[in-house]
């Protein structure tokens, strides 16, 4: 292949695991950083930061690359998703799992870089990223493995830097959690119809249309409550808390976007608004620790 090519391919890969999505999870993993730098009192190293980021999007392409590689069949049999990369053709299986190849080293390297208790620690959440993608064959919880696998951003980058745990970053990571796992039930709505018919697994299949928007109410509400009890002892005021004020209006808006029979704005809700919070909450988290 000549370069043209070559970048064209690279472009292919990245358009199937959305790259540009990577912006959900990457302001949490920062807002790790800042946490355990005002845990210990001193800033990180650009070292530290560098590797963090490198770390989290290996992470992020790898779990993606997996998921469209093991759904591919499944993919290939829905309408909505039979135009995706591999059952489209667009990406062969062999190129797929070279990428998702690459991604591990990264992420493993990247891990390696930090500190020892990342690279053991990584193993463990490739595993989630593994068991992520085969949920939908026998729970109807997938939601919640995969708010797990994004919860672990903010609390991988407090690992990385401190080599422990503490009770700010787990409150921020259940509030990612919880998130996650409501905006992916939102996204499964789409495929409400498909699943049934199949035998799939998911929350809408499960509960239903209704149940679920009040179960995805329910989960943005524990992740407004987890996001305040961030502040005890994290270092963060007001400005921080006004931020959390700001995120909840935004899901407010998120939630009227989208209504059981009419899935039209879902886009709009899903791509739009989460990134819009994920970038809110980090901006103010970032001002309230440099002022």
């Amino acid at each position: 292949m000549d370069k043209k090519q070559v970048f064209d391919k690279i472009k292919t890969l990245l358009e199937m695991i959305k790259f540009s999505h990577t912006i959900f999870a990457f302001p949490f993993a920062l807002m790790g950083v800042i946490l355990a730098a005002l845990a210990s009192g001193k800033p990180p190293g650009a070292g530290q930061v560098f590797w963090i980021c490198m770390a989290m999007v290996g992470a992020r392409t790898a779990a993606m690359g997996l998921n469209r590689l093991i759904d591919a069949k499944i993919d290939a049999g829905n309408p909505r998703t039979a135009e995706r990369h591999i059952p489209a053709g667009k990406v062969s299986i062999p190129e797929a799992s070279l990428f998702i190849f690459v991604a591990l080293v990264i992420f493993f390297f990247s891990a390696w870089m930090l500190n020892p208790l990342c690279l053991k620690l990584a193993p463990v959440v490739v595993g989630f990223f593994i068991l992520y993608a085969y949920c939908k064959r026998f729970t109807h919880y997938a939601h919640l493995v995969l708010g797990l696998c994004l919860a672990a951003a903010p609390i991988g980058a407090w690992v990385a830097l401190r080599g422990d745990l503490g009770w700010s970053v787990i409150a921020l990571g259940i509030a990612v959690l919880f998130w996650v796992s409501g905006f992916d039930v939102f996204y499964a709505l789409q495929d409400y119809d498909y699943d049934v018919e199949n035998g799939l697994h998911s929350v809408p299949s499960k509960l239903g249309k209704e149940k679920s928007f009040l179960l995805v109410r329910i989960f943005h509400a524990l992740m407004l409550v987890f996001l305040l009890l961030v502040l005890p002892g994290s270092g963060l005021g007001w400005i921080y808390f006004s931020g959390v004020v700001v995120v909840a209006g935004l899901l407010v808006y998120e939630h009227l976007l989208v209504k059981p029979d009419d899935l039209s704005r879902l886009d709009a809700a899903f791509f739009n608004m989460n990134g819009y919070i994920s970038v809110t909450i980090f901006a103010f988290t970032l001002v309230d620790a440099l002022v």
